[in-house]
């Protein structure tokens, strides 16, 4: 089973970090876009916001790892307790600086902002996967494999009746038989469950097995080539996420095999009723295409929430391939197992193209731009209830003076705000704590960037200019007319409603307040947009 995210495999742990140039090649500043004084006025304050350096290969080294913030982050999952959001990810990083130092990665902040690296879940791989594997294999008459090769993914992190549980993917990469993944696929991947009552302890009771890839009988285990996808097992066991409602408790799981799939589980144990038969690996609740005809479904890393303000469950997804063309869609439902629909009311639980998308590689002025945004946690923070939504967002490719530069992984996150017709809109600039504003006429008059994001495979989007006079109007390389609701922090612009943001204005040279605002077009295209002056 080649799976997709074998290409983070190929792409970061065969890197060798070279020197890398003065010029960072962030932006067209000499400071990175970082700034030393990063500060602006806000309320007659001075608000000093983050300057870490978006090109962080001068400290992606183990050595560095105090210094990394959100440096080095992949698939992240994000829970708070009490004053602490803790995230964990995929082991990731550039030049594969955290391999040999345990598996699942994780860090802590209190604001969001700045991040705390700890160390990781496990010192090394849970014996029971080496077990259940070759268990399996038995019961088809293949060898055992001694020393298996392993890929450790997307973890989630839940909370339970003040017990924290951590769902986590491990993938076997060896082939099946022989030695030739052209003939071969890769074996099974598992999702196990690991316990804690204190995160801060870090100190887990591994559960073992939730769930594994199961075949269906429908292919075999062998390839006719290396572009033969279609795939031995009913559902890949990896990506998994969780939502409770009403006493339920579900996992959702999956990544391009298929679909995504959803399985019920016992609240008191954290897995499956039971594995019997192939039915109990769970359903079908997501597609790309019909499952008959194709089992190679380009769509992954499911994230699914429940809304109790607008009562639908809402299920993200991970669109593409995750090295650049990495884009997030989201449909809803009112139930748990769907029927998910887009905003355009056709049904992706049997395949449609998911609409509205909420992410897009994109590019503002000045700046290189962010690729791979997708694979989300969605979160949200129980005091406050905002919602906030956090992804890694990569480098592009060939940038100047980086070695590699695609596989700069900076973690971000970004506040999420509701449309009037209970749609999630995703903030343009990253989150980064700036004190929120009453936003008037007068602020919004001015120079602004703006992007329609168009789904474009690999093709980043990039921002045009557009001008806000006072009477209502837009010019500059887009025409129109404006209107604000300061009672709903809403604006429309040429008639699509857009929420606004107090922002952090990333991309400048230094860095400053700014505001922004976030939308979706009739087609569910994400309308991004930032102030410059």
């Amino acid at each position: 089973m080649i799976k997709i995210k074998n290409i983070i495999i190929l792409l970061i742990l065969g890197i060798v970090v070279l020197g890398c140039s003065k010029d960072d090649g962030i932006t067209k500043e000499p400071d990175g876009g970082g700034g030393t004084d990063g500060g602006d006025e806000v309320l007659g304050n001075t608000f000093e916001g983050p300057t870490y350096s978006d090109n962080y290969t001068p400290i992606a080294s183990w050595e560095n790892r105090s210094l990394w913030n959100l440096a080095n982050v992949h698939d992240p999952t994000i829970v708070k307790e009490g004053d602490y959001y803790y995230m964990y990810q995929t082991d990731a990083s550039y030049g594969n600086a955290q391999e040999g130092h345990g598996h699942f990665p994780y860090r802590r902040s209190k604001d969001l902002v700045y991040w705390e690296y700890l160390g990781s879940v496990f010192t090394e791989t849970p014996s029971w996967i080496k077990d259940s594997l070759n268990s399996k294999r038995a019961k088809i008459d293949l060898p055992v494999i001694d020393n298996p090769s392993y890929g450790h993914w997307a973890p989630y992190i839940h909370e339970y009746n003040g017990i924290y549980r951590l769902y986590y993917s491990v993938v076997v990469t060896n082939p099946i038989a022989g030695n030739d993944l052209n003939t071969s696929w890769t074996e099974r991947a598992f999702i196990g469950l690991a316990e804690t009552t204190n995160l801060a302890s870090n100190q887990w009771e591994d559960k073992g097995m939730v769930i594994c890839s199961e075949p269906d009988g429908l292919e075999t285990y062998t390839r006719t080539s290396s572009n033969d996808w279609s795939a031995y097992f009913q559902f890949n066991a990896i990506d998994p996420t969780l939502v409770s409602n009403k006493g339920e408790e579900w996992l959702v799981y999956g990544s391009w095999h298929t679909g995504i799939a959803s399985v019920q589980l016992d609240p008191s144990t954290g897995k499956p009723f039971g594995l019997t038969k192939l039915e109990d690996y769970g359903k079908r609740i997501a597609g790309r295409g019909n499952i008959s005809t194709n089992r190679w479904q380009a769509l992954e890393g499911p994230e699914i929430i429940y809304n109790i303000e607008t009562g639908f469950y809402y299920l993200f997804l991970a669109y593409d391939e995750l090295s650049v063309a990495y884009n997030t869609r989201v449909a809803r439902s009112t139930n748990i197992n769907g029927p998910y629909l887009g905003i355009d009311g056709r049904n992706v639980s049997e395949g449609a193209e998911c609409w509205p998308m909420l992410t897009h590689p994109y590019q503002f002025k000045n700046h290189t731009g962010w690729v791979g945004i997708s694979h989300c946690a969605v979160f949200q923070d129980p005091e406050n209830e905002k919602w906030y939504f956090s992804t890694q967002g990569r480098l592009p490719e060939n940038v100047h003076g980086i070695n590699v530069s695609n596989a700069v992984m900076m973690g971000q996150v970004r506040e999420i705000k509701w449309t009037s017709d209970g749609w999630p809109v995703v903030a343009p600039e990253r989150f980064a704590e700036v004190p929120e504003t009453e936003i008037t006429v007068d602020d919004i008059v001015g120079t602004w960037e703006q992007i329609i994001m168009s789904y474009e495979y690999r093709v980043m989007q990039t921002s045009k200019t557009l001008i806000f006079s006072k009477n209502g109007t837009l010019s500059g390389e887009i025409s129109g007319t404006w209107e604000l609701n300061k009672e709903t922090n809403t604006i429309y612009v040429n008639g699509y409603e857009c929420k606004l943001f107090d922002a952090w204005d990333w991309e400048a040279s230094p860095r400053k307040v700014t505001i922004s605002y976030s939308g979706l077009d009739d087609s569910g295209r994400p309308i991004w947009a930032k102030k410059n002056n």
